[in-house]
């Protein structure tokens, strides 16, 4: 039986590990430092937290704005159910003038809690 190194064309070459920080002028990346000096590397890191709070909110604004914006448009679509009324008041006043309120406070309460996430996440970033 051949020998297997024979079939494969010789010995393997010896694994070597690469590491990032061997490459040949490389810098590493120093995070907390980076954001204290304002360096571009700091701008970046905070930019995108930026980019994501601004995106988590355009989100929930877009939800609010259509959920609301909906009520009307329903309204003017189907006049009998802004005729319509719940213990005698008309339909649409109950859920424009009071409705709305808890739907804006669970809407508030999603963006602290993701926007504290994402804050979270960003902190662990920088302390690695």
């Amino acid at each position: 039986m051949p020998d297997p190194e024979s079939t494969r064309g010789g010995p393997r070459p010896q694994r070597e590990r690469v590491v990032l920080s061997h490459r040949a002028g490389a810098r590493p990346v120093r995070t907390r430092i980076e954001l204290e000096e304002q360096t571009r590397v700091g701008e970046v890191l905070v930019a995108g937290l930026m980019r994501t709070q601004l995106g988590l909110a355009l989100r929930l604004a877009l939800l609010v704005i259509i959920s609301v914006g909906v009520l009307p448009l329903a309204f003017w679509l189907v006049p009998g159910l802004a005729a319509a009324t719940v213990g005698g008041v008309q339909l649409a006043w109950l859920l424009l003038g009071a409705a709305i309120y808890p739907l804006l406070a669970g809407v508030g309460w999603v963006y602290v809690r993701q926007a504290e996430r994402n804050e979270q996440q960003f902190s662990e970033l920088v302390e690695d």
